[in-house]
């Protein structure tokens, strides 16, 4: 059952039409390196299932550990996205310790961010495919008014197989 939300339902929206998202996805950045060792935490200690998951493809040419753009865990009817920090630009947050960026799915992403900016968010770059990103499909990004980092992003292809196997925990 998709959660569905619409923002600026019940206001004027000055002629603009409705957006309708159909998912919100907190995604939660550690350390560098640390993703997959949260995301086994989180399995055992929730019970959360590993559905997804996304590497660094740049990492994974170098023969290095992968770092995880995006691994997607369901927790209950709910998911949420665990990623490492990474100091470079496929990271939509720069930060020195954890973070988070709360994804929004929708099937309209350019006119979700237009609306996201004429009510006084900041656009972060364009709306692109988003390879590794919080959705999957086309992604915005826009940063509110307060300084929280907010990724719109298309719905991920239906049956797109992301690699989800656990990597062995360092000792």
């Amino acid at each position: 059952m998709a959660l569905e939300l619409q923002n600026g339902g019940g206001a004027d929206n000055g002629g603009s039409k409705a957006v309708v998202f159909s998912a919100v996805k907190p995604q939660l950045f550690v350390e560098a390196g640390k993703a997959n060792d949260a995301v086994q935490f989180y399995k055992a200690a929730f019970g959360a299932e590993e559905v997804s998951r996304s590497v660094h493809p740049k990492r994974k040419a170098d023969q290095e550990l992968p770092l995880i753009l995006s691994a997607e865990l369901h927790l209950g009817s709910y998911s949420f996205l665990v990623s490492d920090l990474a100091n470079d630009s496929s990271t939509p947050v720069k930060t020195s310790g954890p973070g988070f960026v709360i994804c929004l799915e929708t099937d309209d992403v350019e006119a979700a961010v237009s609306k996201a900016v004429s009510a006084g968010a900041v656009s972060e770059g364009e709306v692109a495919e988003g390879d590794g990103a919080c959705c999957g499909g086309r992604v915005g990004k826009v940063k509110d008014p307060y300084g929280f980092v907010w990724m719109i992003c298309s719905p991920a292809e239906k049956g797109a197989d992301v690699e989800a196997r656990a990597m062995p925990a360092a000792i």
